[in-house]
């Protein structure tokens, strides 16, 4: 190879390794998307709203929220796998959504494990399981009593097949040696109010759908599906302490394509933290019954990876198949 034939490469070369860089330093020049696979009002897009408004004054750009509900969360995950890799569309979503739909979807237009790579554990969301005021328990203790004096006699409402509700019943079941028959629901709009008209007898659900009816009396608060106890209700005890290591709070998780620049990556990594971790966002996180992590890329993949571990052995146990 000839001199100028060797400069002319090591310049290319050099230009290609460049090119990152520089469009991490330019970022971001525009508005970014941030996608949410469910409806308008559900715990993932609670989140990204609250996020999303203090990300745009760190990164000087607008963050629009847009939701893209179906096909278990398929359809949000297919918009930011047929986008470009430049960091510019990215979606907050449960990691439930991504180790459930590629179990019960046979058809995808995306892989979850090549298509996307984590940004951002923006926190974690436990479930509390609550019994109607009429079922006659009011401790866990005495529920898991209840459940083996009589089995298949009580019931739980879930917000429908595969859901993270059922799949935490499920295992639930299995690990308290239970048999509590299974009721689903479409939505958790749906599977509450049948717990407070008494039709279902229990039912895992968010602290903020369950605060007003606990208040009341009409609905009772026995435990909570995460490995710790919840700063909302610190006297609530985990199925982490009679299951061991039973932990099914769920991640709410920022992906971004597959190829998008590291340093970009890197970069929105780090906005979110700093912005999860801000008193007013911590303070409204809480509120929705998040608790805020703020992780970087690399706990994401180990959060998402032991996760979806969890998640599909209570899947296989609850005999989901794709439709």
């Amino acid at each position: 190879m000839t001199a100028s034939r060797l400069f002319t490469a090591c310049a290319l070369a050099c230009a290609a390794l460049a090119a990152p860089l520089l469009h991490a330093q330019d970022f971001p020049s525009k508005p970014i998307r941030l996608i949410v696979p469910y409806s308008p009002g559900g715990l993932p897009d609670t989140v990204a709203r609250i996020v999303s408004q203090q990300l745009q004054e760190t990164l000087g750009q607008s963050v629009v929220v847009e939701n893209k509900p179906g096909g278990g969360g398929s359809v949000a995950a297919g918009v930011l796998a047929q986008s470009p890799a430049d960091g510019y569309t990215l979606l907050l979503t449960d990691g439930p959504m991504l180790a459930i739909t590629p179990l019960v979807v046979k058809k995808m237009s995306y892989n979850p494990e090549k298509d996307f790579v984590p940004v951002s554990l923006v926190g974690t969301a436990p479930l509390f399981l609550a019994v109607n005021a009429s079922v006659k328990a009011n401790t866990l203790d005495e529920l898991i009593a209840l459940g083996k004096a009589a089995p298949g006699q009580m019931n739980y409402g879930s917000s429908g097949l595969g859901s993270i509700h059922h799949l935490t019943a499920e295992a639930m079941n299995h690990g308290l040696g239970i048999a509590v028959a299974h009721v689903p629901f479409r939505g958790s709009a749906n599977s509450i109010p049948a717990l407070v008209g008494g039709q279902v007898d229990m039912a895992f659900a968010s602290p903020p759908s369950l605060m007003g009816f606990v208040k009341s009396g009409r609905v009772k608060l026995l435990a909570i599906n995460s490995s710790k106890r919840s700063p909302l209700a610190p006297d609530v005890p985990t199925l982490g302490e009679r299951i061991p290591g039973f932990d099914f709070a769920f991640n709410l998780a920022v992906l971004a394509k597959t190829g998008t620049p590291p340093p970009v990556v890197q970069r929105l990594s780090k906005e979110f933290a700093k912005v999860v971790r801000l008193p007013e966002v911590v303070q409204k996180l809480e509120t929705a019954g998040v608790e805020p992590v703020g992780g970087s890329s690399a706990q994401l993949a180990t959060a998402l990876r032991l996760e979806t571990q969890r998640v599909q052995v209570a899947a296989k146990r609850a005999d989901l198949k794709a439709e």
